[in-house]
């Protein structure tokens, strides 16, 4: 359904909702709710102009709004704005040496002196958490993809509103930078302006998740790194942390079946380090296809764990995509001879890619978290796209 080059308002103090079982197209979308009442999605929109907003919130109810090249969003307050506990507002732009480019004015307003190519901007307004659930931050994230992710030197202006503070004191917001599974790490700040309602970090090498959290907060995982690599009938194990409060020691796991878990060693840890920290053990006695996973003990008795990793000595695995079906993560595990990059897409039955991040391979089984809890159920193809020139394709289902 298409609604042609016209103004659709949604007016009144009582809720509204759009629904339907076709994808309508709006030209322009107005909201102008007033006493408490909302415009709530029951299904997807796209937007060919503009969403303008003037009172009242515009609830996603977990659905996607997907803002075509030159749509943008236009007075958003803490009177009138996109909120929802899931589901997302998309809009991308081509950008070249960009200059304070904000794409479908969401919030996200990027500078760099690098080509990045098809950049697309994914805004949320979850609260974030660990991979253990703990934590918390603003109400709002963004999800960057740029097709050149490396290098970029870029500067991000993150923008909110007083109304997705989430109980965080102004003053004490940072940026806070994840490359899937819950692993936060603390990228501080340049600048922030409480008034303007902003915090900007000059500098960054690559895109990915980006939300805004206190210094002290427990948004942080301390595995950035998880690699094996098989040598000699060897599995060399090596992990790395960002950062690490109140560690006692490693316990590595093994496991045959993904269910049941051995620990063959254990190492201690730093107990308090703010540096990077690499850690290696060898598994002398590797199993065929075996898993491995890492269980960080910390002094007060709790314990986290890194992702699982699969490797064999005996099994040469070139690209094994799992599991299959999946819910909300599924991992790419990619076995490269020689370090590279590769460009890792979803595509959705449509043939619309919905999903792509840039990933530096490392020698040796490197797993790629592909995360699908915002995506409709259905089937999807992953495809590979490595700097050689070749092409890797496997089929997904999400249930």
């Amino acid at each position: 359904m298409a609604a042609g080059s016209s103004i659709i308002r949604f007016t009144g103090n009582a809720n509204s909702q759009i629904l339907g079982n076709n994808l309508p197209l709006f030209d322009i979308l107005e909201i102008e709710k007033t006493g408490g009442a909302q415009l709530l999605l029951q299904r997807g929109i796209n937007i060919r102009t503009a969403i303008n907003f003037s009172s009242g919130p515009l609830n996603l109810n977990g659905n996607i709004i997907f803002l075509t090249t030159n749509a943008t969003l236009n007075g958003e307050s803490s009177a009138s704005y996109i909120t929802g506990t899931s589901g997302y507002v998309e809009g991308s732009m081509i950008l070249s040496s960009p200059v304070s480019q904000n794409p479908g004015n969401l919030g996200a307003v990027i500078s760099s002196s690098q080509n990045l190519g098809l950049v697309i901007v994914r805004r949320g307004h979850q609260s974030q958490t660990n991979a253990g659930g703990n934590g918390n931050s603003i109400l709002r994230y963004y999800d960057i993809s740029s097709a050149n992710n490396s290098g970029l030197n870029a500067t991000l202006r993150f923008n909110y509103l007083d109304a997705e503070l989430n109980g965080l004191a102004e003053n004490s917001l940072v940026l806070w930078k994840s490359t899937g599974n819950g692993q936060w790490t603390n990228e501080g700040f340049t600048s922030r302006d409480n008034g303007l309602n902003y915090v900007e970090k000059t500098g960054i090498a690559s895109f990915s998740r980006w939300t805004l959290s206190s210094v002290n907060n427990a948004l942080p995982v301390v595995f950035v790194f998880f690699n094996t690599h098989c040598e000699n009938g060897i599995v060399s194990i090596t992990w790395k942390t960002a950062q690490e409060m109140k560690t006692n020691f490693f316990n590595i796991e093994r496991s045959q079946d993904g269910r049941n878990w051995v620990s063959i060693g254990t190492m201690p840890a730093a107990g308090n380090s703010n540096t990077e920290r690499t850690y290696k053990f060898n598994d002398n006695a590797p199993l065929t296809n075996g898993l491995y996973r890492i269980a960080q003990h910390d002094l007060d008795g709790s314990k986290q764990y890194s992702v699982i990793v699969r490797s064999s000595c005996d099994v040469k695995e070139n690209m094994i995509l799992w599991p299959n079906p999946a819910q909300s993560t599924a991992w790419l595990s990619l076995t490269t001879n020689a370090g590279s990059p590769v460009l890792v897409k979803l595509y959705d039955s449509k043939g619309t890619l919905v999903y792509m991040q840039r990933v530096t391979l490392t020698t040796g089984n490197n797993q790629v978290a592909i995360p699908l809890n915002r995506l409709p159920n259905g089937t999807y193809e992953v495809v590979t796209d490595f700097m050689n020139g070749t092409i890797k394709t496997l089929r997904l289902i999400k249930n």
